[in-house]
């Protein structure tokens, strides 16, 4: 074959802005439309959207924002394991009816130490422990906030504490919580040694949030990023997460399958890999790794990633869920599609829907909201909050991320900082991208995300196409005007 001919026989790797879904025979109403989908095997969300793992996107508080919304968000790995750790733990305890990983204290312990506890671990009561775990007290904000710091937990403490045992149900425990005016309940075995603790927090947002996700224990689900190099990371994040994201910006590489290996040897938790982009990547991963729950699919089209721009080497995010959409239907593979990067909107969504993926992981559009972790500024009269690639210098000055990328690109960025439109809560994105998605479900005629990939039919749009089906001639107001 000549050098020529890979023109001939080159692929079209089309991105959203290249495509349209058109409208077809429908029998329902958007509102009629299951947004549910599923992440993993065995996980199901009930809306499809994750939160990209990085730094300016999704922590603690994103995740636990979007797990009581239906929805996925995958804690960033650019810190220390025992940050990311806690991070997790944080999302675990956020509405356990019992939870299991109790922090206790000592009657030594000064009420400096509290402080401190309560500062990193944003706890505010405490049950008090003797040196064999027997519970002998139980301290709370109320005990020690105004207290001499050099006081011990002892001369604090409630010593007379009311428990209950593990079998106690939700209504039992509401009880006891009202009939003795208490805000913490600690659960204890026979030999009085405290094995959780119940909150009337706890209690109160189990019926807030209807539709989140949860495990077995009632738990929020959880899920963390990984370097699949890592398994001192991984098998430290088991114990609290119920799905491992390798975040890999090339993954379809020998060392990369050679160590994912080993990380699905000694974990429990299902495990996504990628990032990919062709058939034969997925092809590979579905044939040489036993035991793969998921696929993360897209190279290069972040709105913060210009690795196709350094390197011109990329797989756009609709290219790449076609290809690996392919693989995984002509193996019979059950392991989940999630489409990355380069998603705006709802209609970005619908679209990868359309080609077969189960779920949209985004970045951009969550890094806007009151739950990332970016700062926020006011910049000429609107706020912004701060949001850059993984690949950017900003991200590699912490260095826990840098094999993202491969070993030459280290000595180059692959992604630029900026600062992205301060959009509000998780929730009202949510809101908005579940109405829209169920609004192009209804014009495409598909009752369920399994019938979008049955039913949708695509139309290819010429770049003056997008120009037509974007508002045009018109003045819009607002520092971006256009006409």
């Amino acid at each position: 074959m000549g050098f020529r001919d890979k023109f001939k026989n080159a692929d079209h790797a089309l991105t959203f802005n290249d495509v349209l879904l058109l409208p077809g025979w429908t029998t329902i109403e958007p509102s009629e439309a299951d947004v549910r989908s599923r992440v993993t095997r065995s996980v199901e969300l009930d809306v499809p959207f994750v939160s990209s793992p990085m730094d300016t996107v999704t922590e603690s508080e994103m995740a636990i924002a979007l797990a009581r919304h239906g929805g996925l968000g995958v804690l960033h790995r650019n810190c220390t394991v025992k940050e990311e750790v806690e991070m997790a733990r944080m999302v675990k305890r956020a509405e356990a009816l019992i939870i299991r990983d109790v922090v206790t204290v000592r009657p030594d312990a000064t009420i400096d130490d509290l402080l401190g506890l309560m500062e990193t671990k944003n706890i505010h009561g405490f049950p008090v422990v003797d040196g064999d775990g027997g519970i002998v007290g139980i301290v709370t904000w109320r005990d020690f906030r105004l207290a001499d710091r050099t006081l011990k937990v002892e001369d604090v403490m409630t010593k007379d504490v009311i428990t209950s045992g593990e079998n106690t149900t939700l209504e039992e425990a509401k009880a006891i919580l009202h009939e003795h005016r208490i805000e913490k309940l600690p659960i204890v075995d026979d030999a009085n040694k405290v094995r959780g603790l119940i909150t009337m927090k706890d209690i109160t947002l189990k019926g807030t949030y209807p539709h989140a996700i949860r495990d077995e224990l009632g738990r929020l689900i959880c899920a963390a990023a990984i370097s699949p190099f890592d398994i001192e990371r991984a098998v430290a994040l088991d114990e609290y997460v119920d799905i491992l994201v390798t975040d890999v910006a090339h993954f379809h590489n020998k060392n990369c399958f050679d160590a994912v290996k080993k990380v699905l040897d000694k974990v429990d938790a299902e495990v996504i890999v990628g990032n990919i982009g062709t058939y034969e990547a997925a092809e590979d991963c579905l044939t040489k790794l036993e035991g793969v729950a998921g696929l993360r699919v897209g190279i290069g089209s972040g709105s913060i990633c210009s690795t196709s721009v350094v390197t011109r080497a990329g797989s756009p995010t609709l290219y790449a869920t076609t290809q690996v959409a392919d693989a995984v239907n002509d193996y019979g593979s059950d392991a989940t599609i999630i489409s990355d990067g380069g998603i705006r909107n709802p209609g970005d969504i619908a679209v990868a829907l359309a080609v077969g993926a189960d779920c949209a992981m985004m970045g951009n559009v969550f890094a806007g909201t009151s739950e990332s972790p970016g700062r926020l500024v006011a910049l000429e009269g609107r706020y912004y909050k701060e949001y850059y690639g993984m690949g950017s210098a900003a991200a590699r000055q912490k260095r826990f991320a840098q094999d993202r990328y491969s070993q030459p690109s280290k000595t180059i960025s692959e992604g630029v900082e900026g600062w992205v439109p301060y959009r509000g809560g998780v929730t009202d994105i949510v809101s908005e991208f579940v109405g829209g998605l169920k609004a192009a479900m209804g014009y495409v005629g598909a009752k369920t995300i399994p019938e979008m990939a049955e039913k949708a039919k695509l139309a290819l749009v010429t770049e003056r196409g997008v120009q037509e089906i974007n508002p045009h001639d018109i003045l819009l107001p607002g520092p971006n005007r256009k006409t």
